[in-house]
């Protein structure tokens, strides 16, 4: 049976906050015994895919992104999304946009501090929420979503908070009293929310436009 290793994390902790550690990439391959290894040593003699880099595409701070323009994808993985919204009671568009901020809708990628998968989830969080493979989709959207809900719950469904808590963890927003003065938690928090509003939009438009589609559009 494959197994997932992860064997970076402590040979890349002392380094994880570097530009230079930030830009290279995770390493996919299988060893002799069918082990499933990700490291961010390029491995020798061995077949090998490159398969996510070190950092949350909304976290850097120098980001050239435009995140007011940037493309949005409201389509993938839609029936994981939408049952796990539904289920928790946490919008959709909050959902793509920490998705997007995250992972950029990269099902295998890896954080420096071992954070994986579409909402990168720590380890001490998906067995939290009982996840055995942090790199399937349908696990991992529906423990980050319940992480996110708990969140929510916790900084009265204040979506700014919440995001901050997902990013720097909820301990630093209690112990600040709101968004931690982390320059990376303040751009993330931003562009999150700029994410956020776009994709309530987008999904609202969608949405119209199939029940127009469908005659009940209205006159």
């Amino acid at each position: 049976m494959t197994r997932h290793l992860i064997a970076l994390l402590l040979a890349c902790a002392a380094t994880a906050q570097t530009a230079e550690a930030a830009r290279e990439n995770i390493y996919k391959y299988t060893d002799k015994n069918g082990v499933t290894v990700y490291t961010n040593v390029r491995p020798k003699g061995v077949a090998a895919k490159v398969i996510g880099t070190y950092s949350c595409p909304a976290c850097k701070v120098d980001s050239k992104v435009d995140w007011t323009h940037t493309g949005l994808n409201v389509t993938a993985f839609k029936n994981e999304i939408v049952t796990a919204s539904r289920l928790n009671e946490v919008d959709e568009s909050m959902v793509r946009a920490i998705i997007h901020a995250e992972s950029a809708y990269r099902t295998e990628a890896l954080s420096p501090v071992g954070a994986q998968g579409l909402m990168q989830l720590m380890p001490g969080t998906a067995g939290m929420y009982g996840v055995d493979n942090a790199f399937d989709p349908a696990q991992n959207i529906a423990a980050g979503v319940k992480h996110l809900r708990m969140l929510l719950d916790m900084f009265d469904g204040d979506f700014e908070l919440a995001a901050a808590g997902y990013n720097a963890g909820e301990n630093a927003v209690l112990r600040y009293g709101g968004i931690p003065p982390y320059a990376e938690t303040q751009v993330y928090v931003e562009r999150v929310g700029i994410l956020q509003k776009r994709y309530a939009s987008e999904i609202a438009g969608g949405s119209a436009t199939t029940a127009a589609a469908m005659g009940g559009g209205g006159k």
